[in-house]
């Protein structure tokens, strides 16, 4: 006996990335914003200025990507039973990648999903974590390891909020930038060779083109069946090293560029990047202090580590690669020996 529930409707899950100073936002049910105190002291104020809702309220988090788990879930689940949210009411993300990612999983777990907005106050979650759909939080087996694809309902960007970001979390974001040019778009890495991202125009020049390419990416893949896991260059390597150090060491931008770095040693062992463009690559990331270099203990564990990514299946890991700059390929059969080499120049120091 069979019965089938044929569900063939689609939702139009469209919605608009608004790149300028923000502007005023009108919510006519409950909403709540979700923040850390960093970004609550700096620029809460800023932002009840320019909200109005039937009724707003505040859950601060912890900051940092070690909070990034279920107890912090349950934190923000509690307080917005505490509050009484319904299944009509609003969440606000109002900080970096981390507060995005718990906001979004939040948002889409409450009363089996309620509505949420991005306004991102990094450089690197304004041109990459905020936008995609992507949540989610950490657990002791890896990095958003346990999440959901679940689409805000409008992003705001406003390099407003960057002015008071530390040079260490801008580089963070820096990192995110050169990854989307290296693999997605030659010429936008050529001004990023040739233009310097401190210079504010310069810098939403390179923000506008990097949310146009990951929304680009993300309109033809949500769900990273194909090419939005491109998105993941420097991912694959960065997460195992974010891993070993428990998250406190680097910042996730800081992982990824150590990460770029790793993979194309291993795209010019395979013999899709030149030492010159790897260099290229390398070069740009230095000229904002990213580290570049990552001294691997136990390779064999590094290696294992890698079977605790969301994209490896069947035992195979896949590896984003750029082809030369400006393109990519998705790998799933380096063989381990091959692997293993480049990851040993990094035990003994590259």
């Amino acid at each position: 006996m069979r019965v089938d529930i044929r569900l063939v409707k689609k939702e139009d899950r469209s919605y608009p990335i608004f790149i300028d100073e923000l502007k005023s936002i009108k919510i006519d049910t409950k909403a709540a914003i979700v923040t850390n105190p960093k970004v609550a002291g700096l620029h809460l104020d800023y932002l009840l200025k320019k909200i109005e809702a039937k009724e707003l309220y505040i859950v601060t988090v912890p900051d940092g990507e070690e909070y990034k788990n279920f107890e912090t879930l349950n934190f923000i689940l509690d307080r917005l039973f505490d509050h009484q949210l319904d299944r009509k009411s609003m969440l606000i993300a109002f900080g970096g990648g981390v507060i995005g990612d718990m906001t979004g999983f939040a948002a889409s777990i409450y009363q089996r999903g309620i509505d949420f907005i991005q306004i991102p106050t990094t450089l690197l979650s304004q041109v990459d974590a905020s936008v995609g759909g992507k949540t989610g939080i950490n657990n002791r087996y890896g990095k958003n390891l346990v999440g959901s694809f679940y689409q805000p309902k409008v992003v705001y960007i406003d390099t407003f909020f960057l002015k008071t970001l530390p040079k260490r979390e801008f580089a963070a974001g820096v990192a995110e930038i050169v990854k989307m040019a290296a693999v997605f778009d030659k010429d936008f890495f050529g001004f990023l060779e040739q233009n310097d991202l401190y210079d504010e125009e310069n810098l939403k020049i390179a923000i506008k083109k990097s949310v146009e390419t990951k929304a680009r990416v993300v309109a033809q893949d949500e769900k990273e069946s194909g090419i939005r896991a491109a998105l993941n260059y420097g991912h694959t390597f960065g997460h195992v090293i974010e891993n070993e150090t428990k998250y406190k060491k680097y910042l996730h931008g800081e992982a990824v560029a150590i990460g770029m770095v790793m993979a194309n040693e291993l795209a010019i062992e395979t013999g899709l990047l030149t030492s010159k463009e790897a260099e290229r690559i390398k070069k740009v990331l230095e000229r904002y202090s990213l580290p570049t270099n990552y001294h691997i203990k136990d390779v064999d564990s590094f290696y294992k580590h890698f079977f605790l990514d969301k994209k490896s299946m069947d035992k195979k890991i896949k590896f984003v690669l750029p082809n030369g700059i400006g393109d990519v390929k998705i790998i799933d059969d380096i063989d381990e020996k091959t692997v293993k080499k480049v990851l040993e120049k990094f035990s003994k120091g590259l």
